[in-house]
C-alpha cells in the first residue's frame, strides 16, 4: 500500500504534464505519481513516463471512467487527485494531505473560489456555473462546500474504497461531493491558488453540455439520496395545482348547486391521487435509504478493518 498516491487523469495534456509530474515529485518525493491517460492523441503518456510517473491507461472516454479505474486499482493511505493542466500548485498539497493523514478527513476540497479563480479564469460562464452548482448543493444538502467542481482533492482510503462511481464525465466531482455529504463523511475545505491554463493548453470542459450534465446529476442524486424531499415537493406541487383548478368548481357548486365543469373535477381528482402516490413513494424510498445507510456503515467498518490489516 502506498503512503501517498498522486492521481492525475489526463487527456491531451502534453503542454503541461511534464511540469505537473516534476512539481509533484519535487514537493512530495515519497509519493507515487500515477498518470492515467484517457486516449490522448498527443505525447501525454510518453512525456509523463519520461518525467518519472507511473503511466496507466483507461480506454473508456470520460473523467468519471478514469476515476473509477484509478480508485479500483490503487491502494494508498492518502490519495491526491489533481488535473494535468498545471492550474493547481503542487507546493500547496501539504495542507490537503495533512487533513487526511492527521485530521481524519475523508475528502478534502481544494477551494479555488475563495482565492484566485474568478480573476484567473477568463470563462465567465464557468464562473457563473460554479457558483450556481455550489449554492444549489449547499442549500439542498445543508452543507458548506466552498468549491464543488474543483479538480484538486485529497481522499482517505475509506472514501475511495466505498465510493461507487456512476458518472462517466466531468459530473464526477458533483457525485463525489454529494456522496460524501450523504454518507456523513468528514469533509474539509482548504483554500488553494488557481492559475489559468498556460497558452496552448485547451480545456476539455464544454460549458453548456457538461454544465447540463452536472445539473442533471444534481437532480438525479437528489432523487436517489433524498427521495422524501424530491417526491414530497412533487406531491406538494401537484396538490397545489389541483387545488387551484378545483376552487372555482367548488365555488360554483356552492353558488348554484351544480358542477358545470365536470371534466375539471375528474382531472383534479386524478391529480390528487398522483400527488398521494408521489408522497407515499417518497416515504417508501426514504425508509429504503435508511436501510442502505445502515448497510453502508457496515461496509465502512470492513474497509477500515482491511485498511488497518494492510498497514
Amino acid at each position: 500500500m502506498d503512503e501517498l498516491a498522486v492521481l492525475i487523469p489526463c487527456y491531451n495534456e502534453e503542454k503541461t504534464i511534464t511540469k505537473v509530474v516534476t512539481d509533484w515529485k519535487k514537493s512530495f518525493p515519497e509519493a507515487i505519481i500515477y498518470v492515467y491517460d484517457n486516449n490522448s492523441t498527443d505525447d501525454t503518456a510518453k512525456l509523463a513516463k519520461e518525467a518519472g510517473a507511473v503511466v496507466r491507461h483507461e480506454y473508456m472516454q470520460g473523467k468519471g471512467n478514469v476515476v473509477r479505474r484509478m480508485f479500483r486499482e490503487i491502494d494508498a493511505k492518502c490519495y491526491v487527485m489533481i488535473d494535468g493542466d498545471d492550474t493547481y500548485p503542487a507546493e500547496e498539497g501539504d495542507a490537503l494531505v495533512d487533513a487526511v493523514l492527521n485530521h481524519n478527513a475523508d475528502m478534502v476540497v481544494g477551494d479555488r473560489l475563495s482565492s484566485t479563480y474568478f480573476t484567473e479564469n477568463k470563462r465567465k460562464l464557468h464562473n457563473f456555473g460554479n457558483t450556481i452548482v455550489r449554492k444549489s448543493i449547499n442549500r439542498l444538502f445543508g452543507a458548506d462546500i466552498k468549491d464543488v467542481m474543483t479538480g484538486y482533492r485529497a481522499f482517505s482510503y475509506r472514501f475511495v474504497k466505498t465510493f461507487p462511481v456512476l458518472s462517466q464525465g466531468f459530473e464526477i466531482e458533483t457525485e463525489m461531493t454529494i456522496h460524501a455529504l450523504d454518507k456523513n463523511m468528514q469533509v474539509e475545505n482548504v483554500v488553494v491558488t488557481y492559475r489559468d491554463r498556460p497558452e496552448g493548453s485547451v480545456s476539455k470542459l464544454s460549458t453548456i453540455s457538461d454544465g447540463c450534465k452536472v445539473i442533471g446529476t444534481i437532480v438525479s442524486l437528489l432523487r436517489d439520496y433524498k427521495p422524501l424531499c424530491f417526491f414530497g415537493w412533487i406531491a406538494f406541487l401537484l396538490f397545489l395545482v389541483s387545488t387551484v383548478f378545483l376552487i372555482p368548481v367548488v365555488t360554483e357548486y356552492y353558488q348554484i348547486g351544480l358542477v358545470p365543469r365536470f371534466p375539471t373535477l375528474i382531472a383534479c381528482g386524478f391529480v390528487y391521487l398522483v400527488s398521494v402516490l408521489a408522497l407515499f413513494s417518497g416515504l417508501i424510498l426514504h425508509n429504503i435509504r435508511k436501510k442502505e445507510l445502515r448497510e453502508f456503515e457496515f461496509r465502512l467498518q470492513l474497509a477500515e478493518k482491511f485498511f488497518k490489516e494492510s498497514k
